[in-house]
């Protein structure tokens, strides 16, 4: 077998050894190994995670060869959890694999202690009241649950937990770091040894563009009241007098300096995210509070005393033209600065855990450090109870969906995914599903679909005969296609959660095959 390191080196490239340690801790419940639920637990076991169940109680027919490449033309009439378990074991020994020979709806009713044991649930194919009931069983076992569902040219992803905290979000852009506009004493005083009238045209080019504009700042507000540029004509003003600056017309360092110069004139303090973050009510601690909530209020206290209104420093700089000398003794001024800061952090952390009756040690230094680096970008996901969003969901949403262009397909979706198991709840079968009753199937999918709108307080929003027409034609079948897409944004949301990297879907993700768009619906 393939050591760890070079096995998933690509993966650890983007989430590290610590998501990777997550995840190989991590054990994962599948409902349903159709196409959909196959191609979720496939991209996971690739991934390397810990261990898998699979819970399906249905034999393996000859319809499953042409949408499922977990099966083949020898597992016909054999259990489809242990045909499909042997596959996916296959593809990563490191995978502890075991099958379940039972329906999950059965389950779900008469064993609801044991989802319990796992990590994470993914749930695909499952009908509105299985999900209903499997929702509530995982939110009190504390236990995340995804579902997931194919259906013809459409299907969803939903992300249901009651409260997920993200400490490495990796926002793909986000600003550096460099406090131009709010420099400690340390880095003003490096920038004061620096003249940036140097003779020396060599030295001149190769002044770092954070000193450049760290001195450049300092005297703007000396002739300004203490103020940094904020008008549209202050800002322009700024610019100009860093090109006055420049000696040579290939001065890199003052072209950067230009270019970040709006980075002096970014608000100073913390982002209204992290405000609202420090001002939620969990920053109360007490005994029973996670890691992450613990480290918040140390934050918090932080913020309000040695930080001055500013989170800790991250401590790390980008490159820039500079000499080799000073770009050195730049980076150990930020990293000194961030030291600190962590420093005072994790003092502040301790003293909580002591005040609330825990190990003051309780939380690990690379934990906290971790936390420091990325304290601007933290984030927190609640999600709705599922009954709660089907019952009552936000209406003036539901009706700008509805009535918007650019959603209302999506949207229609979302109703006739609902208004379907409502039609099976009542009929016996999908709309569509068995050959010469497809009229008839229209006319009732119509009047399901009208009565749960009625029931929503959405009267008078028809939705269009083409899509009730189409859901009828998709006849409740899984497309391979659309199967693997939907199995891999699934795999996606898991691996998220369980790294605590990344930010999960918020609201319910619809793919919409007929006219190729994903969209997120909040309700």
């Amino acid at each position: 077998m393939a050591e760890p390191k070079t096995k998933y080196d690509r993966q650890l490239r983007i989430w590290g050894e610590q998501g990777q340690a997550a995840l190989e801790k991590a054990s994962i419940c599948l409902l349903n190994c159709g196409p959909t639920g196959s191609e979720t637990l496939k991209n996971l076991v690739l991934g390397g995670v810990g261990s898998i169940t699979v819970i399906d109680g249905s034999k393996v027919e000859v319809s499953d060869l042409g949408n499922n490449f977990m099966v083949d033309e020898s597992s016909v009439g054999q259990s489809k959890a242990k045909c499909v378990c042997a596959f996916l074991q296959e593809l990563n020994d490191a995978v502890k694999a075991k099958f379940i020979e039972e329906h999950p709806e059965a389950l779900i009713e008469t064993n609801p202690s044991f989802f319990s044991q796992f990590t994470l649930v993914v749930a695909t194919q499952l009908v509105e009241d299985s999900m209903v009931k499997l929702d509530k069983i995982c939110r009190e076992a504390n236990v995340k649950l995804i579902f997931a569902r194919s259906y013809g040219l459409t299907g969803f992803v939903r992300v249901s937990v009651k409260e997920h905290t993200v400490i490495e979000s990796k926002p793909d852009h986000f600003l550096d770091d460099l406090r131009l506009n709010n420099p400690w004493p340390e880095l003003k005083s490096f920038a004061e040894t620096i003249d940036l009238n140097v003779a020396d045209p060599v030295a001149h080019k190769h002044t770092p563009y954070v000193i450049i504009l760290v001195k450049m700042a300092e005297e703007w507000a000396k002739t300004h009241g203490g103020s940094l540029p904020s008008t549209r004509d202050e800002k322009k003003q700024f610019k100009e007098l860093l090109k006055a600056g420049m000696v040579a017309t290939d001065e890199e360092n003052y072209k950067e300096a230009i270019e970040a110069s709006f980075k002096v004139f970014a608000p100073r303090g913390i982002s209204l995210d992290l405000q609202q973050i420090i001002s939620d009510s969990c920053t109360e601690v007490d005994s029973n509070s996670s890691q992450f909530w613990v480290m918040l209020a140390a934050l918090k206290e932080f913020i309000v005393n040695e930080g001055g209104g500013e989170a800790p420093l991250e401590g790390s700089i980008p490159d820039m033209t500079s000499s080799t000398e000073l770009y050195v003794n730049l980076q150990k001024i930020y990293q000194a600065k961030a030291e600190a800061d962590y420093l005072v952090i994790e003092q502040r952390v301790k003293n909580i855990l002591k005040k609330i009756g825990r190990d003051p040690d309780g939380i690990s230094k690379t934990m906290i450090k971790s936390f420091c680096k990325n304290a601007r970008k933290l984030k927190v996901c609640r999600y709705r109870l599922l009954e709660d969003e089907f019952s009552n969901p936000s209406l003036p949403q539901l009706q700008k969906y509805l009535t918007d262009e650019d959603y209302s397909v999506a949207m229609g979706f979302y109703i006739l995914l609902r208004a379907v198991d409502r039609f099976t709840a009542n009929y016996n079968s999908f709309p569509g599903q068995f050959d010469g009753e497809m009229d008839e199937d229209i006319s009732r999918l119509k009047t399901t679909a009208v009565g749960l709108l009625s029931d929503l307080g959405c009267n008078g929003s028809p939705l269009t005969e083409d899509l009730i027409n189409e859901m009828c034609r998709f006849g409740a079948s899984e497309l391979h296609a659309v199967a693997a897409f939907i199995g891999g944004v699934a795999s996606q949301e898991v691996i998220k959660l369980i790294t605590r990297q990344f930010v999960p879907i918020s609201g319910t993700f619809i793919f919409n095959g007929i006219d190729h768009k994903s969209q997120l619906l909040a309700l």
